[in-house]
């Protein structure tokens, strides 16, 4: 995987204090991570640095958009990206043994670095932005935005599937509504 030296933040030069990185995020970022499930990202990360003296604190606001496909009808749809993520960098003398704790939110790196690369975090943000459950949003007369043939289709199965019911059951509904 080739190195994005366009992520790279020279740390030692910066004076402590709160610095501010921009970032524009298109597919191209992605190539070096593989296939994704969404097409033409267009995500700007904006990373708030605060160096302390033996530490950072790094926030990620993500907003943007990508475009995924719907769960329900199959069909792709523009989806918002809005999210900010917290994470916390120490430096110490064995970052290897550090790193091998449970907190996601600190990340290690050794005393004698000079820069750190923050492309596989903007890369892990901007997934996570993205929720596990894709379905077009209802427009503003509160109507699916999936396609109607398909909802149709979903519908008639799902009619299908009530009247194939399991007749071990069929004795049971006289109890329903007691």
């Amino acid at each position: 995987m080739k190195q994005l030296r366009e992520f790279d933040i020279a740390f030692v030069g910066l004076k402590p204090g709160v610095h501010t990185f921009q970032y524009e995020i298109k597919d191209s970022f992605f190539e070096n991570y593989g296939q994704q499930d969404f097409t033409d990202c267009d995500a700007t990360v904006k990373l708030t640095f605060d160096k302390k003296s033996n530490f950072f604190m790094l926030k990620f606001e993500i907003g943007g958009k990508v475009t995924v496909t719907c769960d329900r009808c199959g069909q792709p749809f523009e989806m918002q990206l809005w999210d900010d993520f917290d994470q916390v960098v120490k430096l110490v003398e064995n970052p290897d043994e550090m790193n091998q704790e449970e907190d996601p939110d600190v990340r290690y790196i050794s005393q004698t670095e000079s820069h750190v690369n923050v492309a596989d975090w903007i890369y892990e943000f901007v997934n996570l932005s993205i929720p596990m459950q894709r379905i077009h949003p209802d427009d503003e007369n509160g109507k699916s935005g999936c396609d109607p043939k398909v909802l149709e289709m979903l519908e008639q199965m799902r009619q299908q599937s009530n009247e194939a019911s399991n007749p071990i059951w069929k004795g049971l509904e006289k109890f329903k509504d007691n």
